[in-house]
């Protein structure tokens, strides 16, 4: 919806607001009252040190101020500082050379704001370089600090490929290490195929480009392996792969990495969290891939071992084989049959043998037992002469106490019974027995 705002009477002056709340469509603020009031608070603030990088110095000969960009080392943030010919030129010549890109300094300023154009600027009162001590003293507090959270553990260090599909390769642009990496490594494996990322590799955008062009590899689809690579250079030179933000990227990208940053004496941080450290460009070449000859000369020597081995286990099997058809049962297997046939007779008649022998032993006994039992008879006793007397009720009849006179009795005989009566008994003579 539009708002159609009505004009003041004729005559009459409109007030404005005192305060920016207290503005409104009808009533507004003119822009030059706005740029005046954030031009006095801005005003009001003291002066600053702050750190950064230069990016950015035009200098402007016979003009009476000069300008540059400073950077924030670690995030997209820059600001414009101003300093007058006079200041930049005290302090050209208080640092060992003249002012430039790419220093990291910290500067003293008071911020201020120029109405005409709406913009903010840092008025420069002192320009200092950050020492290298300095530098190498947050480096090592950060190493701690990374170390602490296990980013350099060897647990997480993954292997290398044998033979990657595809390598990525960070490194300068038109720099020798970029050669190094790439005509080495063909050099050992010939058509190695190689996704480059020219970047920056110093200076106040190096640590933006290199953590981008990590992450736009590690991203695609292929690439085995990752290699940033930068020549040696002075220490202040690889500063920025000793960066927090560009270290983290490379320990959180899935692709295994290798770190080939300045000489063997060199060690940025990066290359503590890498997956494999190289001392230069031309040893990481070595490392991400084997030696094309070496592999043929192995391959070789492999087959003629395994020729040897086999032709060793085929004489074997033969000679075994040999041995084999050797044996007379091969010539004539009938003799196996043969061989069995007189071994199965032998079995037979020791068989026969033991059978006709424990049959003999058993008769013996059998008739030894059955004389004993024949002794041992009644029937036995009755075949001697003896009469067994019973009563009517058949107990058997041992004495003569056992019976008196008119008693009938009967006697079992050898063959045959009787039946008799007593007629008289004498104890303990013999008794008198008539027949019936």
């Amino acid at each position: 919806m539009v708002h159609v705002t009505q004009p003041p009477a004729p005559g009459q002056a409109r007030p404005l607001a005192r305060l920016a709340r207290e503005t409104t469509a009808e009533n507004p603020w003119p822009l030059r009252l706005l740029a005046t009031k954030i031009e006095e608070y801005v005003s009001k603030m003291t002066r600053v040190w702050v750190e950064g990088q230069v990016v950015q110095l035009s200098r402007r000969p016979g003009a009476g101020m000069q300008f540059l960009t400073l950077r924030d080392t670690d995030a997209d943030v820059s600001l414009s500082v101003s300093l007058y010919t006079r200041t930049l030129a005290a302090i050209d010549r208080a640092l060992p050379e003249p002012l430039d890109s790419g220093a990291r300094v910290v500067v003293q300023g008071r911020p201020t704001y120029w109405t005409k154009r709406g913009t903010l600027q840092l008025l420069a009162e002192d320009i200092r370089l950050v020492g290298v001590g300095d530098l190498l003293a947050r480096i090592e507090q950060l190493r701690r600090m990374l170390a602490a959270e296990g980013l350099f553990d060897a647990e997480r260090k993954r292997p290398l490929p044998f033979l990657p599909r595809r390598v990525g390769l960070v490194c300068g642009r038109g720099s020798k290490a970029e050669d190094d990496v790439v005509v080495n490594a063909r050099l050992r494996w010939p058509g190695l195929p190689f996704e480059i990322r020219e970047v920056a590799v110093q200076g106040a955008s190096a640590v933006r480009e290199v953590t981008a062009a990590i992450r736009e590899l590690d991203a695609m689809e292929g690439i085995d392996v990752i290699v940033v690579a930068r020549g040696g250079g002075a220490v202040e030179d690889l500063l920025p792969f000793s960066d927090e933000g560009l270290v983290r990227a490379a320990a959180a990208a899935r692709t295994p990495l290798v770190s080939a940053i300045g000489h063997e004496t060199d060690c940025p941080l990066l290359d503590l969290v890498a997956d494999y450290r190289a001392s230069t460009p031309t040893d990481a070449a070595r490392r991400i891939v084997p030696d094309l000859a070496q592999e043929t000369v192995g391959l070789d020597s492999a087959r003629a071992r395994l020729r040897e081995i086999l032709a060793q286990r085929l004489d074997a099997e033969q000679r075994g084989l040999d041995q084999v058809r050797a044996r007379p049962i091969m010539t004539d297997p009938s003799v196996i049959v043969r061989d069995r046939l007189t071994e199965l007779d032998a079995a037979r008649e020791r068989i026969r043998r033991g059978l006709d022998h424990a049959l003999t032993l058993a008769s013996s006994d059998l008739r030894a037992e059955r004389a004993r039992l024949a002794a041992l008879s009644p029937q036995g006793v009755l075949d001697r002469g003896y009469t067994i007397l019973r009563r009517p009720g058949g107990a058997v009849i041992t004495s003569a106490e056992d019976v008196k006179k008119g008693d009938l009795i009967e006697g079992i005989l050898a063959s045959g019974r009787l039946v008799a009566q007593v007629v008289g008994a004498t104890k303990p003579a013999s008794q008198v027995l008539t027949a019936d």
